[in-house]
């Protein structure tokens, strides 16, 4: 198993495996959460920390009022320390599920004690990994961060931008003195090198209160079977895949 042959099998199985678990927990839909792996609650950016932490507190309890027997819009992170760790502690706070879709690196990246476990994920592939983060997604909260972050964040804005996504991922930068100076959108206008319109794609925002409020205002449970609802690729602008 472990020999190139078996390669397809490896990712099938980063495929099958979340999904059972999914379906066996209810899980119908998530809220992405994304940022640096370095931040910590008492370092320098600590306010980040503790705001993500916060802000999944408020999206876990909010959801846990949804009349459902579906899961509806757990909090949904990369597994690991920093931010990633202070979303699943929030939603730990609030008594509620959440996942982690945890990495494979050499040296860091060990998942975090507050992720539900039955619902903690080891990836080998980062591309099965980034597939779970846009497969389920509701919304998307992306907290400063680095390579691993942008790297995130323009793969869901690229799915958004060319119309991949059947369903409208609301995309809120937590941070704008942040965003606006590591990412300037502007000049990518400016530029040519993306449309007016794609600016549209996302928005700024500084608070977990108003956070949620844009999520609450923009989301909506989907009464559907109580497995999970992918957000389906296009074949093209009308026709899902």
């Amino acid at each position: 198993m472990s020999g190139d042959a078996a390669r397809p099998l490896r990712i099938l199985a980063e495929y099958l495996d979340p999904l059972d678990a999914f379906r066996r927990a209810h899980v119908h839909d998530t809220i992405v959460f994304f940022g640096s792996a370095r931040l910590t609650q008492d370092g320098p950016f600590g306010r980040y920390y503790r705001d993500a932490r916060e802000l999944a507190r408020l999206v876990t309890a909010w959801a846990n009022t949804l009349s459902s027997n579906t899961h509806h819009f757990v909090v949904c992170s990369g597994g690991g320390g920093g931010i990633m760790e202070a979303a699943n502690r929030g939603a730990a706070d609030a008594g509620g599920r959440s996942i982690g879709l945890n990495i494979s690196l050499p040296h860091e990246q060990r998942p975090n004690p507050y992720i539900t476990p039955e619902l903690a994920f080891e990836f080998h592939y980062f591309f099965m990994r980034k597939l779970w983060f846009a497969h389920l997604a509701r919304g998307l909260v992306v907290f400063p961060g680095g390579f691993g972050t942008l790297d995130e964040l323009t793969e869901i804005l690229t799915l958004a931008q060319t119309q991949k996504l059947a369903t409208k991922i609301p995309v809120l930068l937590y941070g704008s003195a942040y965003w606006r100076e590591i990412v300037n959108f502007d000049a990518l206008v400016r530029h040519g090198m993306i449309s007016a319109e794609d600016l549209n794609l996302f928005e700024y925002v500084d608070d977990p209160a108003t956070a949620l409020e844009r999520l609450q205002s923009t989301l909506r449970p989907i009464a559907q079977a109580e497995g999970p609802a992918f957000a389906h690729s296009r074949h093209g602008k009308s026709e899902p895949a």
